[in-house]
């Protein structure tokens, strides 16, 4: 195996979208409309399952997780700072991927709740009890967790963009 010279990286700088100055007031104005829309619809998901005891429900139950989850992945997606140190970035990408993967854990515990509630409509309560709606989402928990803290902890010893630069979207 060929060695080439690697040289220890502490930050990378992030290039972004290439677009003229001009017209970052617009994709700022843009971009903060669809996070604050994201935000304030899946506060109001949340607000409106807790409030209503007839949302008490395993469906709703795993929709206000599901929004929950949709929050903080919006919120991880994107660096706070142009310039991101290593441990930052490795921090940003776990949390992307782990939430990223739960969105999708809790998509299928959906479906097969309502799988059971539509195929075994008798047997519904005892399949779905608040015990195994709690028992389901831990293990959404850590089936998530755990591929996506091995993959990041693996990934910190391989190659990175040459010079700390990572040319985003370009």
């Amino acid at each position: 195996m060929r060695m080439d010279n690697q040289s220890t990286v502490s930050e990378f700088l992030l290039l972004g979208l290439p677009i003229q100055p001009e017209q970052q007031g617009l994709f700022f104005a843009l971009f903060l409309c669809m996070y604050l829309t994201t935000v304030l619809g899946n506060l109001l998901i949340i607000l409106l399952i807790r409030l209503d005891p007839h949302l008490h429900t395993p469906m709703y139950f795993f929709l206000s997780h599901l929004a929950l989850t949709d929050i903080s992945f919006s919120s991880v997606i994107v660096p706070k700072i142009q310039t991101i140190p290593y441990s930052g970035c490795f921090a940003q990408l776990y949390f992307l991927l782990m939430f990223g993967g739960l969105d999708n854990l809790l998509l299928a515990v959906m479906a097969y709740d309502r799988y059971v509630a539509i195929c075994q409509p008798v047997h519904y309560n005892t399949a779905m009890s608040p015990q195994v709606c709690a028992l389901m989402l831990g293990t959404c928990w850590a089936l998530t967790n755990c591929p996506v803290l091995l993959h990041t902890l693996l990934l910190t010893h391989g190659l990175l963009c040459p010079q700390g630069h990572c040319p985003l979207l370009l």
